[in-house]
């Protein structure tokens, strides 16, 4: 061999060993690592490596339509934007090894809105704007990435989570199969004129627990079950030769075929009903039984619910609250979303609830008094997980301030009795005594309008704090009206009241996302911990929550929980439909990952704790967490701008 083919081979082999290195790069990072290897291939191939010196752009709005994508080999970039009202510039993200950028810009054929500089010597892969086309056109994978970004990535965590399900307990269980999958799809039905001895018949010849009533366009106007059989036969006097329609149960509750197990799961648990008729285009299609869900094989919900809801004493509702965390285990282990489980646990605590205040009432003695149970918070948002304390009031009706003080002095007791049986059952009492026991909440409907009007046209720091409590208020047990007239008077108020909103922006800015400029994450330590962390509750979900909160008050949205706050506020076209899905996409998973750890801990016998180290997490988690993180940002960067802070 020549010593000009030596080096020409010596030039191919390093040539090759070039791109090997670069592919194995890549293949630690999504979505690179589910991309087709002849297209990554192509991709290092079409490739230059660039490098940029510390504070050096790298692209900005003045160039133009952007010509090049670009993946961070090494080092770091950030992104700065001119704040329009300050005149200054604001970093709005960082970028790091194995991330890319700018894909909106090249998808929209513009330029970048944001100038990226090198915080530090950066290295980038920079491919062309001819061979991203053709790559978009050649990897599924790729083109999935560039067109839904982070959403994408969400996709991959998932599917991960059913993988490990399906190797765990078979592929069965979904909370997401649909209800046309499951339900009797030749339901026995009969007209509303047929006698009930004949419809029994039908029952019991067709071994159903059911019958549906239907007119002659087969729509359902009402239905007939075992447990109504029951109260039939108790009473003496029934007549069997009657018609059906005398003692069914009318307009049945209906859900679409495309609903899934988990709506008819909540419908049942809700209502304390056992079946749920299907109905397409006004014609019954099927009926789900609480037998078609338990046959999925998870923890009996409904029965659940029920046995809490009729439980006899204090004792058994605290031995149901193990179950409650065993529903959540298996829940979390099949890849239900974080919306799903704490909507579930939410519900099981309202029941909960709801039976601790009867068993009190059995106990102390009616008061005599008509009263609504208020939770405020996170159980008002219907945001519960099972580390929660309580967060609770009573609202009641007066005449005037004296009546008022007679009500209080008969309540009281049995709040504070109705405040210990919970902290028996597993809710802590809460420090600041936020509770229905403290005097001070125990108040009438017009005490309560008139502490909320002086929330609002005080706004000090104190009633700032407190109406980012008091606002996210519903009603678990008793009369919901009057707690609606006092939402809608919260409404009117902070509406009318832009100092206020403002005031309140001032206020959810105070929880900054631990991400900075100059690393990944912002960790500090906490006590005697050893290693520094960051808590996903205060500066991960917080953000969200007191965002959506103010925007929706603003925009006289009554909606209390957080992501149907932010679906309305796109709906109203006060968030952009981008950001809202983005939002929305960061508080699911920086809420699912905190419950993660809330039953790791559980398993490990160890102390609850929303404090959670990033190193601890896998490359994918770490990076969505991160992403995440960010999008608090933007949100709270948005409010900024809104408010002009």
């Amino acid at each position: 061999m020549s010593k000009m083919d030596a080096f020409a081979q010596a030039g191919k082999t390093a040539v090759m060993q070039n791109i090997h290195g670069t592919m194995q790069f890549l293949q630690r990072f999504p979505p690179f690592n589910q991309m087709e290897n002849a297209h990554l291939a192509y991709l290092v191939e079409q490739c230059q490596l660039r490098f940029y010196a510390a504070g050096e752009s790298i692209i900005k709005p003045a160039d133009g339509p952007v010509e090049h994508f670009h993946i961070v080999k090494q080092g770091r970039v950030v992104g700065e934007r001119t704040h329009g009202v300050k005149g200054s510039t604001e970093t709005t993200f960082e970028i790091t090894s194995g991330e890319c950028f700018p894909l909106a810009a090249l998808l929209g054929e513009r330029a970048t809105r944001t100038e990226h500089l090198a915080a530090e010597d950066t290295f980038c892969l920079q491919l062309n704007k001819a061979a991203f086309i053709r790559l978009f056109a050649l990897s599924d994978v790729f083109r999935d990435f560039a067109l839904r970004g982070v959403s994408s990535l969400l996709d991959q965590v998932n599917q991960q989570v059913q993988r490990r399900a399906v190797e765990t307990l078979g592929n069965q269980y979904s909370l997401n199969t649909r209800l046309g999958e499951l339900a009797m799809r030749h339901p026995v039905v009969c007209d509303p004129d047929t006698p009930l001895r004949e419809a029994v018949r039908l029952m019991h010849d067709q071994q159903v627990g059911s019958i549906v009533i239907v007119d002659p366009q087969r729509a359902p106007i009402g239905i007939f079950t075992l447990r109504d059989l029951r109260q039939v036969v108790a009473e003496a006097s029934t007549d069997f030769a009657a018609p059906i329609a005398t003692h069914m149960t009318a307009a049945p509750f209906a859900l679409t075929p495309q609903h899934s197990a988990f709506d008819a799961a909540i419908a049942m648990t809700e209502r304390h009903i056992a079946h749920v008729c299907l109905v397409e285009d006004q014609r019954l299609c099927g009926v789900v039984s609480e037998r078609d869900l338990f046959s999925l094989q998870r923890i009996d919900l409904v029965h659940l619910a029920r046995t809490i809801r009729h439980a006899p004493r204090i004792e058994q509702l605290v031995s149901l609250r193990g179950e409650i965390g065993q529903l959540v285990e298996r829940m979390l282990a099949h890849g239900a979303s974080s919306t799903q489980i704490t909507h579930i646990i939410t519900l099981l605590n309202d029941h909960t609830g709801c039976r601790v205040i009867e068993l009190a009432i059995q106990d102390k003695g009616d008061p005599g008094v008509a009263f609504s149970w208020l939770c405020f918070g996170s159980e008002g948002r219907r945001e519960q997980t099972l580390h929660t304390d309580q967060d609770n009031g009573i609202l009641f009706e007066a005449r005037d301030a004296a009546h008022a003080a007679e009500i209080r002095g008969v309540l009281l007791p049995l709040a504070q009795h109705i405040n210990q049986g919970l902290a028996q059952c597993g809710f802590s009492l809460c420090k600041g005594n936020i509770m229905a026991g403290n005097p001070e909440l125990c108040l009438s409907r017009a005490e309560w309008a008139r502490r909320f009007a002086a929330f609002i046209r005080e706004a000090t720091p104190e009633n700032l704090l407190a109406s980012s409590i008091y606002f996210d208020l519903r009603v678990v047990w008793g009369d919901e009206q009057p707690c609606e007239q006092l939402r809608q008077s919260i409404l009117e108020q902070v509406g009318d009241n832009r100092l206020f909103q403002r005031m309140m922006a001032g206020n959810a800015l105070r929880q900054r996302p631990p991400v900075g400029r100059l690393r990944e994450f912002v960790l500090t330590r906490q006590g005697n911990d050893k290693a520094a962390t960051l808590d996903l509750k205060v500066q991960g979900l917080t953000p969200f929550v007191d965002g959506a909160r103010l925007l929706a008050l603003a925009n006289g949205i009554s909606a209390n929980n957080t992501l149907e706050r932010l679906r309305q506020l796109v709906t109203r076209e006060v968030i952009d439909p981008l950001d809202g899905g983005a939002y929305e996409e960061a508080y699911q998973f920086i809420q699912q990952t905190r419950m993660q750890q809330h039953q790791a801990q559980t398993r490990q016998n160890q102390p609850y704790s929303n404090r959670v180290d990033p190193d601890s997490l896998n490359n994918l988690d770490r990076r969505i967490l991160r992403e995440s993180l960010r999008q608090a940002q933007r949100l709270q960067s948005s409010l900024a701008l809104r408010y002009q802070l």
